[in-house]
């Protein structure tokens, strides 16, 4: 007897077909907008918990989900944010994209990722892509963008001053700071550099700020021992080659002053083949401080970003925006901090 009441209690579902709402309230005998007031959690409503908890349990007996597109034509929120960036293999943007997710998983938000290789065309395209999408805000790291975006936006690591885009930056001007003091306190004159790529969105600031900060201690730099990054790598060969056609030429340099730690391993890796030792002949200095930089040999003294807080700060500031529908801060700008390791030491005679 008590079998053959439950086969007829669920025949309102088949088992062959996904739950919808309809069924669910055949099933239950109750109104639909009930059951889709109690499992989109809407405020307001006075139904009492045992026929909540009924709703709950015969929602997950025939696995049924409500519909996140019905929910957003309802509410206008998609709870969804974009994101752009250069490539999906730096470690930068893993540490960045990690953040990122963190804080936007936290806050019940899903997340589009795409990246673009620094591609004009895709920049130009994906925002609108990604918005089209359901795409209620857009993170932009290391993205060059001309123009405001459609929704709200914040640029990390972005360079340009746009209407309605809040930039999250590194203090560029106290980083060159930090690097060029530590190498002077060492005895380090004579030094070589890396400038970073043109497309990349922190090469301008940060040459700017390290020939300012180099200016101030008395530090020429020479054009014959500054190397210029050009090429979109994401190995430690972006540096390799640049320093090894430098020392073709030029070994009168005590330290060289890295793009990224990236560019810097490769740099360590062709002083080595070239006989020269770091640090105690060529001092070495990166930048970020990614995952691996303080477990090569030797461990690299460089500049930490907190790639990983940046990230979450990001996606902080894009939510705040996105619920309270205020502008925001044009920028906001974050400390670095110098780590120093062994691939710097006192400069040889």
């Amino acid at each position: 007897m008590i079998k053959s009441m439950d086969k007829k209690e669920v025949s309102p579902v088949n088992a062959a077909k996904p739950a919808t709402l309809k069924t669910l309230a055949a099933y239950l005998h109750l109104d639909p907008t009930t059951i889709s007031v109690v499992l989109n959690n809407v405020p307001g409503r006075s139904i009492p918990e045992p026929t909540r908890e009924r709703i709950r349990a015969a929602a997950r007996k025939f696995n049924y989900h409500p519909s996140l597109v019905a929910r957003s034509l309802r509410s206008r929120r998609t709870m969804t944010i974009g994101i752009l960036i250069p490539a999906l293999s730096e470690p930068y943007e893993g540490e960045v994209l990690t953040g990122i997710g963190d804080y936007l998983l936290e806050n019940d938000y899903f997340y589009f990722i795409a990246h673009h290789g620094h591609r004009a065309n895709l920049i130009e395209t994906y925002p609108q892509m990604l918005v089209s999408r359901g795409a209620e805000g857009l993170i932009l790291v290391d993205t060059q963008v001309d123009h405001p975006m459609p929704v709200p936006a914040v640029a990390l690591a972005g360079k340009r001053r746009l209407q309605g885009v809040t930039n999250v930056v590194l203090d560029h001007k106290a980083a060159a700071e930090l690097v060029l003091k530590h190498l002077y306190d060492l005895g380090h004159c004579k030094l070589a550099f890396m400038r970073g790529q043109p497309f990349s969105s922190d090469a301008f600031p940060r040459w700017e700020s390290t020939v300012k900060a180099a200016g101030a201690l008395g530090l020429e730099i020479h054009p014959e021992l500054t190397l210029q990054l050009e090429e979109d790598i994401h190995s430690p060969e972006l540096g390799y080659r640049l320093t090894r056609q430098l020392l073709q030429h030029h070994r009168d340099f005590t330290a060289m002053v890295s793009f990224n730690d990236m560019a810097a391993a490769g740099a360590i890796r062709a002083l080595h083949e070239a006989g020269l030792r770091v640090p105690e002949d060529v001092s070495v200095v990166g930048f970020d401080d990614i995952p691996w930089a303080g477990f090569q040999t030797p461990s690299l003294t460089t500049v930490r970003q907190p790639l990983h807080e940046m990230g979450r700060l990001s996606a902080e500031l894009l939510l705040e925006r996105i619920r309270s529908e205020a502008v925001g801060p044009a920028q906001v700008a974050v400390k670095p901090q110098l780590v120093a390791r062994e691939s710097t030491s006192v400069a040889r005679p």
